[in-house]
């Protein structure tokens, strides 16, 4: 299971710490999800999602305000008591004295920021989304083509890493060459990143290993990039029937998220960067509404409906 340490959460959100006395080394975040305790502070704990983030905003904290003393310390016990991951107050609200006594009590970590509830809320969940989201490595290359990521699929030895250094010279962007890690972020989007190890390095046959982003400068690579299509380079066979129109879109499936999928036969003389360009630009075009197969298809009707009309 993915995790995320919380002295990184807290460097990266920028948050005050509370609670310095208590030692943050071994904490962990395992769920991308948070929870504000109104009704835990009434008392109320059926299906109470302790595991997750609490986050105290500025309705909790003037409820905790109007409450006297002592029952607000009980209210504040009963909660911290039930091994929360940490507490987190928003909206320039800050713990009262006997709030973090008792959160050193329950070794419970206790932090502020000046953000507001619903901006804090939303900042927080998009970057655990990312940090913990599904993950798996497959073998392809990734590279950023007019702005559509464009992974790259295939037996060893096919060419990938050809094609992919043809386009990085006609400008575009290489995120992976040969192991393509890609973790699905929401349910409509899969982003995919390079192995810390391999990143900005392409193998080449006969050459060896290539630094990309030496060769041909820092705007030839990128660190990640969402996957909006993927192009399957398969050796050519004369008795296969390949798509020539594309009236229907083909699909691959990455942890549950489908995404669409092109078959490229390769022989002799096919120009693979140009071909990928094209299916780049056509994909994205198709996402802004237009569909050339589609076109061709009313052209044909049409002129069919026509002649009819003339017979």
């Amino acid at each position: 299971m993915k995790s995320i340490s919380l002295t990184k959460l807290v460097e990266v959100m920028n948050l005050r710490n509370m609670t310095p006395e208590i030692d943050m080394t071994d904490c962990k975040i395992t769920i991308p999800e948070i929870n504000r305790p109104a009704l835990q502070l009434t008392g109320y704990f059926e299906h109470f999602a302790n595991e997750r983030i609490q986050i105290i905003g500025y309705v909790e904290y003037t409820y905790l305000q109007h409450l006297d003393m002592e029952t607000r310390r009980a209210a504040y016990e009963a909660f911290v008591s039930k091994e929360i991951p940490c507490v987190i107050f928003t909206t320039l609200t800050q713990p009262g004295e006997e709030l973090l006594e008792l959160a050193k009590k329950y070794s419970v970590p206790t932090f502020c920021t000046d953000k507001s509830t619903s901006a804090f809320t939303a900042e927080i969940i998009r970057w655990m989304n990312v940090q913990l989201a599904p993950t798996i490595s497959i073998h392809g290359v990734l590279v950023d083509v007019f702005g559509e990521g464009v992974l790259i699929m295939g037996e060893s030895g096919i060419g990938k890493s050809e094609a992919a250094l043809e386009l990085l010279k006609r400008g575009h962007r290489l995120v992976s060459d040969d192991v393509v890690e890609i973790s699905k972020v929401s349910d409509i989007t899969l982003v995919g990143t390079a192995p810390d190890i391999t990143r900005h390095f392409i193998e080449l046959r006969g050459i060896g290993i290539i630094d990309v982003k030496t060769l041909f400068g820092v705007e030839s690579v990128e660190n990640t990039h969402s996957i909006d299509l993927v192009i399957k380079l398969e050796e050519w066979n004369k008795n296969k029937e390949y798509d020539r129109l594309g009236l229907e879109e083909e699909y691959t499936e990455f942890l549950g998220n489908k995404v669409v999928c092109h078959s490229l036969p390769i022989r002799p003389g096919r120009n693979l960067a140009i071909i990928v360009e094209t299916a780049a630009v056509n994909h994205r075009q198709k996402k802004m509404g237009y569909n050339a197969a589609q076109e061709l298809y009313k052209r044909v009707q049409a002129n069919l409906a026509k002649k009819r009309g003339d017979i």
